[in-house]
C-alpha cells in the first residue's frame, strides 16, 4: 500500500487523490490574479475541499515560461498569510506549498503546511533537502532543466524517458541520503519539453512506476492540451479530463488540477474498472 505521512495522517495513495491549485500570483497562465481577497481565497478553498480535494497547492511564484521574477520576500508575504487564513478556517486541510526556495518551504511548514512541491527537485536551492529532512514532510520533486526563465531552451534530449528516469533516480538517491522518507515524482509536463516531447513522456508514464514512489501529474489546462486541440486554457477542461483518465490507468497517484470536481469524478468512475 502506498501511503505518505502528512502531519501524522497516513494518506493512502492506492486510490488516486486530487490536489487543487490555488494560485496567489497575478500572472499564472490560467487563473492568475483571480484571487485578490481573503473571502475569494476562502470560497475557492471551500469549494475545492467540498468537491473532493485531499490537498490544496498554494503557489506564490508563477513558473510558467517567461513568468516574472518574484523576490523571496514577496513570495513569503504572499503565501504565509494565506496559510494562516486557510488553516484558521479549515484546520484539517493538507496544504502543499509550490516553491523551490528552502526559506519559503521552512517558514511555510512552520506555519502549518503539510508538504512541499518543488519544480526544481532541490536543484535551485542547495538547502532544500536539509529543510525537508528536518521537518519530515512529503516532498514532490519535479523534472525540469534550468530555471523557469531558461527551461524552454533546454529541450535537447537523446532519449527523453531514459534521461528523465535517470534524473529521478539521482534526485531520489540524494533525497534518501538526507533521510527524506516520503517522496513523490512529477515528470514536469510543459517544463523543458516541446509539445511532442510531452506526449512522448506521457506515453511512457507507466515506466515511472519503477521508481517506486507515487507519481503526481500536472497537466491541467496546459498548452500541451490547448495546442493539440487548438483551443484556449479556458476551454481545455474536456481535454484535461480525457488525459487524466489515461494517466490514472498508467499509474498516477495524485492529479494536480484547477477543476477538482471533474478530476474527482474521473477517479471515482475508474475505481469501478479493472486495468491490466
Amino acid at each position: 500500500m502506498t501511503t505518505i505521512n502528512c502531519k501524522g495522517n497516513l494518506i493512502d495513495l492506492s486510490t488516486p487523490k486530487v490536489m487543487g491549485i490555488i494560485n496567489l500570483t497575478p500572472d499564472s497562465f490560467y487563473d492568475g490574479g483571480k484571487l485578490t481577497s481573503e473571502k475569494e481565497i476562502l470560497l475557492k478553498a471551500e469549494k475545492m475541499l467540498q468537491e473532493g480535494a485531499t490537498f490544496l497547492d498554494l503557489g506564490a511564484y508563477s513558473s510558467r515560461p517567461g513568468a516574472q521574477f518574484v523576490s523571496e520576500k514577496e513570495e513569503i508575504d504572499r503565501v504565509l498569510p494565506v496559510i494562516k487564513i486557510l488553516l484558521n478556517e479549515f484546520p484539517e486541510t493538507l496544504l502543499s506549498i509550490d516553491t523551490f526556495r528552502s526559506n519559503v518551504a521552512n517558514q511555510s511548514i512552520s506555519a502549518g503546511a503539510s508538504l512541499i512541491n518543488d519544480i526544481s527537485a532541490g536543484k535551485l536551492d542547495d538547502h532544500m533537502f536539509k529543510i525537508i529532512a528536518q521537518h519530515q514532510v512529503p516532498y514532490v520533486m519535479m523534472h525540469m532543466r534550468g530555471t523557469p526563465e531558461t527551461m524552454m531552451k533546454n529541450t535537447d534530449y537523446t532519449d527523453l524517458t531514459k534521461e528523465v528516469l535517470y534524473y529521478f533516480s539521482e534526485r531520489i538517491a540524494k533525497a534518501r541520503s538526507f533521510g527524506i522518507n516520503d517522496l513523490i515524482a512529477d515528470p514536469g509536463f510543459g517544463f523543458s519539453k516541446t509539445l511532442d516531447q510531452n506526449y512522448e513522456l506521457f506515453n511512457d508514464l507507466e515506466i515511472f512506476r519503477n521508481l517506486n514512489v507515487p507519481l503526481l501529474l500536472g497537466i491541467s489546462r496546459k498548452s500541451m492540451i490547448q495546442k493539440k486541440i487548438k483551443t484556449t486554457a479556458a476551454n481545455s477542461l474536456n481535454g484535461t479530463t480525457a488525459l487524466h483518465a489515461i494517466a490514472i490507468q498508467k499509474g498516477a497517484s495524485i492529479l494536480r488540477v484547477h477543476d477538482v470536481k471533474e478530476a474527482f469524478e474521473t477517479i471515482n468512475l475508474l475505481q469501478n474498472l479493472k486495468f491490466h
